[in-house]
């Protein structure tokens, strides 16, 4: 997982073959009063990397805890490679690796003894199990450190110690939540090669989830939740192809009054967002010569920018990707 591992595009064409790895359908999930699911729906194709993204209080991580069998929903359904993740738990375990946010490795053992543990739960016994700790080992750049404490380990590595121990089993399904957090961007790039890698050469299914627009951008497929929603669904670039154009964002003195007149004079659908007025129009550049000379000394400052996942996130839910809020008790 060195730095220079080549860069493998995720943004692919959609495999279409056979039943999807991963169904969700009309899933439905509450904390008392709180809705956190309220019938969430998509497919995972096989060998594909998904991914999950969306704000604190979206429903991600706890889409997640149901697809791991941590929890059970309240309604709707979920299956992993044909099995049913409430009623047929231990086969969805058998067939899926699981990288929590959390960590869970042991720091006080060595990397190869965190394997070793992690292999007899499912069952891995002797010269099998040497064998496929040293191979894990050796894909994840481990294989130097093999008798040397976690502890001792940077983030990146502890990190690519977990990756290791999810996939000991040969799972035909990966599951990660947040895989990134603590990492440096270094670490970050060499986690996601790696994936890609685990897509396009061992046919790996990956799921991820993440708050992170710029991990996003490197799924294949995409799911964005918000309030427990999927608001949109598609590859990254077909979500931005949607808005058509360019956005605009003009700083005024009476960013109300602008977008008002704005909307009168241009006939554009303008919106004030913490104190800005944002648009979308072709040829923004050009745009921006009218809009300045209609409302002189009015605009304080412009920008002009292609369109990104977060201006997707906006045109979907009226505002900024950022909320607070939490997605339940934690188990």
């Amino acid at each position: 997982m060195a730095s220079t591992t080549p860069t493998i595009s995720c943004d692919s064409a959609r495999p279409s073959t056979g039943p999807a790895a991963i169904s969700v359908q009309d899933l439905v999930h509450r904390y008392q009063e709180r809705t956190a699911l309220d019938g969430v729906s998509f497919d995972v194709q096989p060998a594909e990397l998904f991914g999950l993204l969306g704000p604190n209080g979206s429903g991600k991580t706890t889409l997640f805890r149901i697809l791991s069998t941590l929890m059970i929903p309240a309604g709707g359904r979920a299956t992993i490679l044909g099995f049913d993740v409430a009623r047929d738990a231990n086969p969805v375990r058998r067939h899926i690796g699981v990288v929590f946010q959390a960590q869970s490795i042991d720091v006080k053992l060595t990397a190869a003894e965190n394997l070793w543990h992690q292999g007899h739960l499912y069952g891995l016994r002797g010269a099998a199990l040497k064998a496929r700790i040293r191979e894990m080992l050796e894909r994840v750049g481990l294989a130097d450190r093999a008798n040397e404490k976690a502890e001792t380990f940077s983030g990146g590595m502890q990190r690519r110690l977990e990756l290791a121990k999810g996939l000991l089993h040969h799972p035909s399904v990966l599951l990660l939540d947040e895989p990134t957090t603590g990492l440096d961007p270094g670490a970050r790039r060499d986690l996601w090669q790696y994936l890609a890698i685990l897509r396009e050469q061992e046919k790996v299914t990956v799921l991820v989830t993440t708050h992170l627009m710029e991990e996003a951008e490197r799924c294949g497929q995409l799911a964005i939740l918000n309030v427990g929603k999927v608001v949109a669904l598609g590859t990254p670039n077909e979500l931005k192809q949607e808005i058509g154009g360019d956005v605009i964002v003009l700083e005024a003195r009476d960013p109300e009054s602008l977008a008002q007149r704005v909307q009168q004079r241009f006939h554009l659908e303008a919106q004030v967002l913490q104190g800005k007025v944002r648009l979308e129009r072709e040829h923004g550049h050009r745009f921006l010569t009218e809009v300045v000379e209609a409302f002189p000394g009015e605009i304080d400052a412009v920008s002009v920018s292609k369109p990104t996942l977060e201006d997707v996130f906006i045109r979907r839910t009226g505002h900024r990707f950022w909320t607070e809020g939490t997605e339940g008790p934690q188990p």
